[in-house]
């Protein structure tokens, strides 16, 4: 399994089996803390090929500096999935868009978008939270 892209940004979808990302980002700037961001997505290209055949647990979790989970009730997130490609197919793509709505970050800080399968981390995406004044001027 391999993952082609991984992006967090403002909106994604799957169009006919083309990954279309918009508005990728990897800041999100607030006056005030906590800061609950709307919504956003998490947008993932995948090839598989046949080696990959069999059950699968994906795993999403959004962590802290510490290593906390963002949402100790929802997450992670586990989907399981089963692989299968037809004979003589080299690779298989597919697309993951996973919508996220309300997430609350209690503090500035770097976090964590961990990406994994079966227990292994594959992506680990980096997210800052940065709290600014009233002149746009980050706080310390």
């Amino acid at each position: 399994m391999d993952i082609q892209i991984a992006t967090l940004c403002d909106f994604a979808a799957d169009y006919n089996g083309k990954l279309v990302i918009s508005g990728t980002f990897d800041t999100l700037v607030a006056r005030a803390m906590p800061v609950v961001h709307p919504a956003c997505a998490l947008a993932m290209r995948v090839c598989f090929t046949p080696e990959d055949a069999g059950r699968h647990k994906l795993s999403i979790n959004i962590i802290d500096e510490d290593g906390e989970s963002l949402d100790p009730n929802n997450m992670p997130i586990e989907p399981e999935f089963e692989v299968q490609l037809p004979k003589n197919v080299p690779f298989l793509t597919r697309n993951i868009v996973m919508n996220l709505q309300g997430l609350r970050f209690p503090k500035q800080g770097i976090y964590s978008i961990d990406i994994g399968c079966d227990g292994e981390i594959l992506v680990r995406l980096p997210l800052r939270i940065l709290q600014v004044n009233q002149d746009g001027q980050p706080q310390a």
